[in-house]
């Protein structure tokens, strides 16, 4: 722990916004001022991580999926890089309006997608003219660029994962629509309130987000692995599972797609960064 707080801190995780381009909604996270610009509480940030992690966790040992949001170009390569070594869905590109809300709109482009693909490997696409095998090729190219991190996303997510609340405010509303959790590296002009688990942070440092996206695919990964212990028990070890849920970490989880539980996810932080965090962290 100690050394993820270090590694946050060179990576300068506490630097915010200038003064003049705050969002009050931030100010409990902000520990203060120094030449004008913001200075977050790395505690406050710790404690966000702490919180995001063991919830991912959950969620993925729940046979859910979580999908990383991230169209600026310092958050790009991480989470490519991370989501794909997890297998999750990712949006880096554009996020296209109705993505969650017309999920099904989606799954009929990616479909088309397969089509395409299946022309190129099978070498139909020779058999067209050129103009029209120019057009194809294009469409294909379109569709892979805007919709290729999510292809193998066969299902609404548990949890969508975002850098920057600003930049992408759709994605958040939509999640928001539908009920599904959100976490988010929140820089002092964003607004916390749109998300769920916000963990305070410089989202425009590249080596931040790199830690950050890091860590959570790394809860991703135990939750994975939870899923392998789970599969492994008897019908009476899945019983008890479900007991578990109901008056354990699993509440979060059960209770965590409502907006409303937002208040929940704060008080269960608490609890997680005084469990977790060393002294003086």
């Amino acid at each position: 722990m100690a050394s993820l707080v270090q590694e946050l801190i060179e990576a300068g995780i506490h630097f915010g916004q200038r003064r003049s381009n705050w969002n009050p909604k931030m100010a409990p996270y902000i520990h203060g001022v120094r030449n004008q610009i913001h200075i977050l509480d790395v505690r406050e940030s710790i404690k966000g991580l702490l919180l995001a992690k063991r919830y991912l966790e959950k969620c993925v040992s729940d046979n859910k999926e979580v999908c990383f949001v991230g169209t600026k170009r310092q958050a790009r390569g991480p989470i490519e890089q991370y989501a794909a070594e997890v297998q999750m869905p990712y949006v880096t590109e554009r996020w296209l309006g109705g993505t969650l809300t017309n999920f099904r709109t989606i799954r009929e482009r990616l479909k088309r997608l397969e089509e395409l693909d299946r022309l190129v490997e099978t070498g139909e696409m020779k058999n067209y003219s050129k103009k029209m095998e120019s057009q194809l090729m294009r469409e294909r190219k379109k569709i892979q660029r805007n919709l290729g991190g999510v292809r193998n996303m066969t299902k609404l997510p548990g949890a969508l994962v975002v850098v920057d609340t600003n930049r992408e405010k759709n994605a958040l509303l939509e999640a928001k629509s539908l009920g599904i959790p959100t976490v988010c590296l929140v820089d002092t002009d964003g607004d916390p309130d749109l998300v769920n688990i916000p963990i305070p942070g410089n989202d425009d440092s590249m080596r931040t987000i790199d830690i950050v996206i890091r860590e959570l695919c790394d809860a991703i990964k135990k939750g994975k692995e939870g899923r392998a212990t789970s599969a492994g028990d008897s019908p009476m070890g899945d019983r008890g599972d479900s007991r578990g849920d109901g008056r354990g970490e699993g509440r979060g989880d059960s209770r965590g797609p409502r907006r409303s539980s937002r208040s929940k996810f704060r008080a269960d932080g608490d609890a997680v960064a005084t469990a977790d965090a060393p002294e003086g962290a």
